[in-house]
């Protein structure tokens, strides 16, 4: 402060003028004076601003390069001072947040390198000539492009630009464009791919190149070959098999495809029956809903209608399956018209055969009917002409016996004409026992006249089965001719034994199932032989006394009862034919 004083006095006196003094001190000692203190001052605050400003500033300025180039470092403790300190710390903390960022950023840079490298398609950025700025390993790899080259050159050989480019397109339009292409290998072989070119820009929006990708397809290509090869065959396959085949949807049932086959066996064309309702070709006393049909494997013997409305007998094969995506069902129809109309006739000429075996016993049975009305007419016919009156009473009780007896033999007469008439199956809640006596009627005057018992052991209250009446009838009837035959088999000169032969019949339930069992006291049947009983055609009897057919025609009308019959023999103990038949209930 007192320099400063010395001062204002030097410029006062200045002002005052040279002839003045100050304190009494000459003017050259005042400027002497003035001159010292300025440069003491301009010292002192050259000593400041280089301790506290320039030093400070020196080292904040290196710390400041070292981050710049990327180096993290902190300033040296105490280096920085004064009000620069502040600022040292905002900007170290800036720094270290910017370093944290270079890393992460550096990071996402060497993924991205890693994923354009490693990518398992093709990746091309190029300039608007179309000559290769980057490419990725892969394309490196498989097309080894050289210094300067252009896309059209590396991918195909060309020596110019191929006619239909995306990456043109993208860079006129600014969109992303996707195209297919293909190409000859140096092996001969085609390559495919697909290419998709999207414009790349700059900060300011600017199309400065563009990016193409391309997929290898290759593969994809010959295995679509391959499949429509495939599908070709299949479709000849599907076309050429002989019986009609059906691809329904599984839950509505609507027809979704069908062979050739369809035409041939049911008369309608392929156009004529797609996106109908399958169940319409069905007959309409054999319903059958979109809930049954899937529920069974195998439909047998079902009627349905041809395009010129007759009728075809025809067994179903329903499989689940796929078409185009969609759940459905794969039909087969098998037309079994003309075999069930064998089968008709082979029941026909067993039922035939059966007639003609039962001849005697027939007679027989018609014999005492006609005995009685031919008494009867005999005596009227005399006393007429005998001019002798009868007596009322007689009258009316001759004539009820000649009435009761043409009944008898229009019964047996009316029987074996529906015995033995052609019918088709016929389905029907039957009685087991009802058909026995049915068929006793037939059957108990032939074994009476040879001298054969029957034992019945038939249960009483007899579940119903589902059956064909006429034809189970036809079954009983040949077990127990056959059963006949075997006992007859053993006697000597075709003379009954003293033994007692006989015939079981008997008839027995369970929860599910009727059982009919028919057994004989003959001599047994031998075990090779036993397994071929049920075949066409085979017998044991001599020639003329068996077609071979009562048995294989027996196992075909149980089988379409859904039941089952065996046989169990012991060699000179006789013979037990077994019938199993589900009741109504258990279907």
């Amino acid at each position: 402060m007192a320099g400063a004083a010395i001062v204002w006095q030097a410029l006062v006196y200045l002002d005052q003028g040279p002839a003045a003094g100050l304190g009494g001190f000459p003017l050259w000692a005042a400027i002497a004076f003035w001159a010292f203190a300025v440069i003491v001052i301009t010292g002192i605050f050259q000593l400041f601003f280089s301790r506290h400003i320039l030093r400070p500033a020196g080292h904040l300025m290196e710390w400041l390069d070292q981050m710049a180039q990327g180096r993290p470092a902190r300033p040296v403790d105490g280096a920085i001072k004064g009000p620069l300190v502040e600022l040292a710390q905002a900007i170290s903390r800036m720094g270290e947040k910017t370093v944290q960022k270079q890393k992460e950023a550096n990071c996402q840079r060497d993924e991205y390198q890693y994923l354009f490298e490693q990518v398992p398609c093709l990746i091309t950025v190029q300039a608007r000539d179309f000559k290769l700025i980057r490419y990725n390993q892969e394309f490196a790899e498989k097309f080894h492009p050289q210094p300067g080259d252009y896309c059209y050159h590396a991918y195909k050989g060309r020596n110019e630009k191929c006619e239909n480019c995306p990456v043109e397109k993208a860079f006129e339009d600014g969109q992303t464009h996707i195209t297919e292409e293909a190409a000859l290998r140096p092996d001969g072989s085609v390559t495919h791919w697909i290419a998709k070119a999207a414009p790349v820009r700059d900060t300011s929006g600017r199309i400065v190149a563009a990016m193409e990708m391309n997929l290898d397809i290759t593969r994809q290509k010959v295995l679509e070959k391959k499949l429509s090869f495939s599908e070709k065959n299949y479709r000849e396959i599907f076309n050429n098999i002989p019986n009609p085949v059906f691809v329904l949807d599984r839950e509505k049932l609507t027809i979704l495809d069908c062979n050739q086959s369809v035409k041939a066996v049911y008369g309608h064309q392929k156009a004529e029956v797609i996106g109908r309702s399958f169940l319409e070709l069905f007959v309409n006393d054999r319903q059958v809903t979109a809930l049954d049909l899937p529920k069974k494997s195998l439909w047998e013997k079902v009627r349905q209608f041809k395009k010129d409305k007759s009728t075809l007998f025809a067994e179903l094969s329903v499989t689940p399956s796929e078409y185009g995506g969609r759940q459905a069902l794969l039909v087969i129809a098998n037309d079994i018209t003309g075999k069930l109309e064998a089968e008709r006739q082979l029941i026909q000429a067993g039922k035939m055969a059966t007639v003609g075996q039962m001849a005697t016993g027939v007679a027989h049975e018609l014999n005492q009917p006609l005995s009685v009305i031919k008494t009867g007419s005999s005596f009227l016919a005399r006393k007429i002409e005998r001019n002798e009156p009868v007596d009322p009473e007689t009258m009316s009780r001759l004539l009820s016996k000649i009435d009761a007896n043409v009944d008898r033999a229009t019964k047996i007469i009316t029987h074996m004409r529906q015995f033995g008439r052609m019918s088709d199956l016929q389905l029907a809640q039957v009685n087991v026992n009802e058909v026995w006596a049915k068929a006793a009627e037939m059957f108990s005057q032939q074994l009476k006249v040879r001298g054969i018992d029957i034992k019945w052991e038939l249960e009483k209250d007899m579940p119903s089965v589902e059956a064909d009446p006429d034809r189970l009838e036809q079954v009983f009837i040949n077990l127990v001719l056959n059963a006949r035959d075997a006992i007859e088999s053993k006697w000597e000169d075709g003379k009954p034994d003293k033994n007692g032969d006989c015939i079981f019949i008997s008839t027995t339930k369970d929860e599910k199932s009727v059982f009919i069992k028919v057994g004989d006291t003959g001599p047994g049947i031998p075990e090779h032989i036993a397994e071929k009983i049920f075949e066409p055609f085979f017998t044991t009897k001599e020639v003329g006394r068996g077609s071979g057919l009562g048995l294989s025609i027996s196992y075909g009308i149980i089988k379409d009862c859904k039941g089952d019959i065996s046989v169990q023999s012991q060699p000179g103990k006789g013979t037990v034919f077994t019938i199993r038949i589900p009741q109504k209930e258990s279907l």
